[in-house]
């Protein structure tokens, strides 16, 4: 089974059962140690961005927001077993052609990951999935009562708050008020097994 290792503020990486190694938006927190197979960042924001912290394997693949939306459509990407697929994501701080989310399937389970975003029309179209990370600060994106809102809305068994405060990896007053049934409080630099 798939685990998964919060780093902190929108940061996390995810390693299959076989070992394939995925970061996103690298930025905060620790554990960079383990070479990547792939990095995903959501956009170019300095807090997202930071591919410079991991070690990319040979043959390794980054995959940025451009790559995800093409400016029409979301696109779809298969390594192995491991598919990653973009989602929108938008809000006043993040155009929707700057900035993606994504589903990713891995060891049977589906997660999503809200990159920077706010409520979008399409979460509920968002079917069967395991996981939601959604982001919560407030301030670049929606705030700790809309991100509940939204995990009700999506079609989740655990949802996930993150990227809670700028400048902290994490803000345990901010995670109390995470009010959804499906609430699941991570924090940095813990392992969950998917």
């Amino acid at each position: 089974m798939a685990q998964l290792y919060y780093q902190g503020h929108g940061s996390y990486r995810i390693i299959s059962d076989d070992g394939f190694v995925t970061y996103i938006d690298p930025y905060a927190g620790k554990g960079y140690d383990v070479p990547a197979d792939l990095i995903i960042v959501t956009h170019e924001h300095g807090d997202h961005n930071k591919i410079s912290l991991v070690t990319l394997k040979e043959g390794g693949k980054v995959l940025r927001h451009g790559d995800l939306f093409d400016g029409k459509s979301y696109q779809t990407y298969h390594f192995g077993d491991i598919t990653v697929t973009g989602t929108p994501a938008e809000n006043r701080n993040h155009p929707r052609n700057k900035c993606v989310g994504f589903i990713m399937n891995v060891d049977g389970k589906s997660l999503y990951g809200g990159g920077d975003t706010s409520y979008f029309p399409e979460m509920k179209d968002f079917k069967g999935l395991d996981y939601a990370l959604l982001p919560s600060d407030g301030i670049y994106n929606m705030n700790i009562k809309e991100a509940s809102r939204c995990a009700d809305l999506i079609d989740t068994k655990v949802a996930i708050p993150i990227h809670m405060a700028p400048g902290k990896l994490f803000d345990a007053r901010i995670a109390k008020k995470f009010t959804t049934k499906k609430a699941l409080i991570v924090e940095p630099d813990t392992t969950l097994t998917l």
